[in-house]
């Protein structure tokens, strides 16, 4: 049988305790898992663990009961929530019913009454499990949804996003059948702004759809073909058997301009890509197509521009892969130092085997390097410390003899970078706790103070502070805000006559009682019993 989780929440571990030693829970199907004394931490336990349900008290330090199944409910709305109060008011119990809280009970609680409220929320989460699980209703979904797959996987795989295997598992997956001799792509677009008075198609924003629909009509006929909409264009991948067929596309392409203006009357060009016999260099041939339809501002509208014409075709071994700045930057930022130099030393062999201009060569290990001058800038490094002053690239590049000098010097700047950039991430981390630890003594008496209030001065995420606050002060924020609250009320008791009252107000409690707990819980006696001491000494 199915466990389910649940996180109590209440700010006295008696009350806590008694729920626990309340049920069997085993028996009747769930397991606790953590318990919290306020809101704030019940909200980073719930982040962390994902409870199927949580028992809050409403009345809490920092973060109240309602408040915090509001945010449950942000986090996911699968949670159960269970609110429990020694308060029977009715606004209470209203403003629980618009959380969607699924029980509302009155202190004290009985066994009977909370065994009945949890079987009651086991055959809810039984229910929905269910529905999830229904073989039936998945495969409906699943097939809802395929077309919408179908298109992401295409755009995957023009964008060259997909692994060799990931694409082979997807066309099996989908039932895609790619498997030609030839591919080309082709984009298609419409000049929005020719047309001089919108029509229902461009209002209701149905014109790329209307395209797309004369776009398959007519290359129905020329060959197999899948298309999709994407930024606001019409893609086709033409999936042809043999090279003469690349004619045909580009004839039928041209066709479909025509009578694409014709019908929506709107300008419309179509970009064709080189040809390509391999997958996985369909990329390739959708980046020369977008750079094809680039052109149209140098042609009449209404017709195909293929890039074939416009450009001669590039030789592969002429031009630089970016992908190899783009792994450098990234292992910087990111990665290991293995897998820094690895990155290198993948760009040293790239420029070995391929036969490229030197005049190329300079102009791209230009735009690496300044792309590494970028990057530690925006780190605000002293990247003079990283090249040396005044550093002149075009007469570095002629010291080197060897493409392992360039290795090492390379290596030796990326370090550089990447030392620098680690160093300023533990800086950032520490001044900022540091500006948190200001704010909080200056800002304790405030009863209001919470983390949310904090992560709104700091400008950060209250997830990343929490985490980050917990690393370097060994403590959460609720823990060092009691912690400070106190040590400020031990000061205001030895040395004033201050009513304990007052000084709970001052410190940022503003219910004595609750802060006579607090203290006592701390200190094994209570603000006026601890005064009665210290006076006595």
């Amino acid at each position: 049988m199915k466990r389910y989780t649940v996180i109590l929440v209440d700010d006295e571990e008696e009350v806590r305790q008694a729920i626990i030693n309340k049920l069997d829970w085993e028996a009747i199907g769930f397991q606790v898992i953590g318990a919290a004394d306020n809101g704030e931490d019940a909200l980073e336990l719930a982040e962390r663990l994902r409870p199927d349900v949580v028992m809050t008290d409403i009345k809490m330090p920092f973060m109240d009961g309602l408040t915090l199944s509001n945010k449950l409910k942000q986090i996911s709305k699968d949670i159960k929530i269970i609110v429990f109060s020694g308060f029977d008011e009715f606004e209470y119990a209203q403003e629980a019913i618009k959380l969607e809280v699924e029980e509302y009970i009155l202190k004290p609680i009985n066994a009977a009454k909370l065994k009945a409220v949890f079987a009651r929320i086991k055959v809810k989460l039984d229910n929905e499990i269910n529905r999830k699980r229904d073989i039936e209703q998945l495969r409906k979904y699943y097939l809802e949804s395929l077309p919408v797959m179908k298109e992401q996987f295409l755009i995957g795989l023009l964008e060259g996003r997909l692994s060799k295997q990931r694409l082979v598992e997807l066309m099996n997956s989908y039932e895609l059948n790619l498997n030609y001799p030839y591919y080309m792509t082709g984009i298609v677009n419409i000049d929005k702004s020719s047309k001089k008075n919108a029509d229902i198609l461009e209002t209701e924003g149905f014109i790329t759809v209307s395209l797309k629909q004369i776009v398959d009509e007519n290359l129905s006929s020329c060959c197999e073909f899948y298309s999709c909409i994407y930024l606001e264009s019409v893609v086709v991948i033409a999936l042809l058997t043999d090279l003469k067929q690349s004619n045909d596309f580009i004839h039928t392409m041209d066709q479909i301009c025509k009578s694409a203006f014709r019908i929506l009357e709107n300008n419309t060009s179509a970009g064709i890509g080189f040809i390509c016999s391999d997958l996985m260099e369909l990329s390739r041939s959708y980046q020369s197509a977008q750079n094809a339809i680039d052109y149209r501002i140098l042609f009449e509208p209404n017709q195909v521009i293929y890039i074939q014409d416009v450009e001669a075709q590039v030789n592969d071994g002429n031009i630089w892969d970016s992908s190899y700045t783009e792994n450098i930057l990234r292992e910087i930022k990111l990665g290991e130092v293995e897998h820094l130099e690895k990155a290198i030393q993948e760009l040293i062999g790239y420029i070995k085997k391929t036969a490229i201009s030197f005049q190329l060569f300079q102009i791209s290990l230009m735009e690496m390097v300044t792309e590494i001058y970028k990057l530690g800038r925006t780190y605000q490094i002293d990247m003079d410390k990283v090249f040396g002053m005044d550093f002149n690239f075009n007469d570095k590049i002629y010291q080197f003899k060897s493409s392992e000098a360039l290795k090492q010097w390379l290596i030796d700047i990326c370090m550089k970078v990447r030392g620098s950039i680690r160093r300023e991430r533990i800086d950032s981390a520490k001044l900022l706790i540091e500006k948190a630890v200001e704010y909080i003594d200056q800002h304790y008496q405030n009863s209001d103070l919470s983390v949310d209030t904090l992560c709104n001065y700091l400008n950060v995420s209250a997830t990343y502070f929490s985490t980050l606050f917990k690393r370097e002060m060994g403590m959460s924020f609720v823990n060092y805000l009691t912690k400070v609250r106190l040590d400020k009320a031990l000061q205001l008791l030895n040395t004033t006559d201050e009513k304990t009252y007052n000084i709970s107000t001052m410190v940022g409690y503003m219910e004595p009682n609750y802060f006579s707990y607090v203290f006592k819980k701390q200190y094994g006696v209570s603000p006026s019993n601890y005064r009665k001491k210290y006076s006595a000494k």
